[in-house]
């Protein structure tokens, strides 16, 4: 999306509250302090169809590079999130990998990242970054690099992304920087933004577990409990198969 105004008024959430209507998503949230790159006025929609058309969100693509996990695990968890937004910082250091060891390694959870940069340029390229990475199946290990405490006090500047690339192992750097550069890095950007937009995300890091909204950084017993809750419904006599 080329205009911000079309785009909802988006912040850095610590701690929020979702509701679900008619489909799309109201999320409303608390922030931290940050302030977004290009505020728009236009509120989130509002509406309420249940969860599950928001189910459907999951792309669940077996060559995906931005996921881990089975493409047939009964729960997916899509992550919609900016690398200069400290909360998504905090999940991805102090809860992510805990969901990664308790529920992807045996097979209950996927986990689908989203790009969804709030924070102006330098949002955008770490993006782009990241995708390139995922190009040479390094997006989790430059996900953690990004994310690692103190990096992005440091910015995202080309060298500084190179920089993360080679902390993440990826093993072609000159490719890295065109892939990064390219035209289809931009139009996996566009895909990961027009989603969230159209499901009415306002802050990052925003979540959908099963299909159930959650919105910031919040305690591991929440993702526990949403996790338990879409395995038992996904699992439930006559549910759908995906």
């Amino acid at each position: 999306m080329s205009s911000s105004s079309r785009k909802p008024l988006l912040i850095c959430a610590g701690v929020a509250l979702a509701s679900v209507a008619f489909g799309v998503v109201s999320w409303q949230a608390t922030a931290p302090g940050d302030t977004p790159a290009k505020p728009s006025s236009a509120s989130a929609p509002e509406a309420d169809a249940g969860t599950s058309e928001l189910l459907k969100l999951a792309r669940r693509e077996s060559g995906d590079k931005l996921a881990v996990g089975r493409a047939d695990a009964p729960v997916v968890l899509i992550e919609y999130s900016d690398f200069k937004c400290g909360y998504c910082g905090k999940f991805a250091r102090d809860t992510e990998p805990e969901l990664m060891k308790k529920y992807v390694e045996d097979g209950t959870l996927r986990i689908e990242w989203r790009n969804f940069p709030i924070f102006g340029a330098d949002s955008e390229a770490a993006a782009k970054a990241a995708w390139a990475a995922g190009q040479q199946d390094r997006f989790a290990a430059f996900h953690a690099a990004a994310y690692a405490e103190g990096s992005k006090e440091k910015g995202f500047g080309e060298a500084r992304l190179v920089e993360l690339a080679g902390q993440a192992g990826v093993p072609d750097l000159e490719r890295f920087k065109k892939d990064m550069a390219g035209g289809a890095a931009a139009e996996a950007l566009r895909k990961d933004q027009e989603e969230g937009y159209r499901i009415g995300v306002s802050s990052t890091p925003s979540f959908l577990v099963g299909g159930r909204p959650i919105a910031g950084a919040q305690p591991l017993d929440a993702f526990e409990s949403a996790i338990a809750d879409a395995k038992a419904s996904a699992e439930a006599p006559g549910a759908a198969k995906r």
